[in-house]
């Protein structure tokens, strides 16, 4: 699917297997290549504020809302814009209740509006100790009415028009394509339904 949507992109992530990808796992990601794109997985969490650290361990932050935050200022630019493919993500519905899921109503293509960093070096795990990464996260919006009705605080920003992909990946400023979905795109489903 990524050759059809950004012809010539280079895919160096080999033969990804359909799953879930949860944070700190790597995952899928569409990222600027020098003139074109490659297709790459990369860890899933951007380096913590430092304020926020307790320790030299640094689980990660899974997802950004501020853009007036001189920590995510500094990486915002188009050089580490990416794209986060997917077909359905989940938010929590409570403690101990599991995770709705969600999906276009529509089956078209999705993207979160990715940031990413290369060779990034810290301690994400204990155990492990250092080690270097390519990471990414992405932007959070208002919720839309589905998303709303579960998770009342945020929605991922998803893109789902080739304009929109075009934009964020050439450097539009991101407030821009900070913005839900509109209501009534986005299916809710249960966990069989998930393929």
């Amino acid at each position: 699917m990524m050759r059809r949507l950004f012809p010539g992109v280079t895919d160096r992530a080999g033969n990804l297997q359909p799953g879930r990808v949860y944070p700190d796992q790597p995952g899928a990601i569409v990222r600027h290549d020098g003139d074109g794109f490659e297709l790459v997985t990369a860890r899933w969490g951007l380096p913590s504020p430092k304020f926020a650290l307790k320790t030299e361990r640094d689980p990660g932050v899974t997802n950004i809302r501020n853009l007036g935050s001189p920590h995510w200022r500094r990486w915002l630019g188009r050089d580490n814009r990416c794209l986060v493919p997917l077909s359905a993500f989940a938010e929590p519905r409570g403690k101990g209740k599991g995770n709705q899921w969600f999906a276009a109503t529509n089956n078209q293509p999705m993207f979160f509006a990715g940031i990413e960093i290369r060779d990034w070096t810290s301690v994400r795990k204990v155990k492990d100790g250092e080690t270097t990464d390519d990471l990414y996260a992405f932007l959070t919006c208002e919720p839309n009415a589905e998303v709303r009705a579960i998770h009342p605080k945020a929605m991922p920003v998803i893109l789902t028009q080739p304009d929109d992909w075009t934009a964020w990946m050439n450097g539009a400023p991101a407030s821009e394509l900070q913005r839900p979905l509109p209501d009534g795109s986005l299916a809710l489903l249960d966990e069989a339904e998930l393929t």
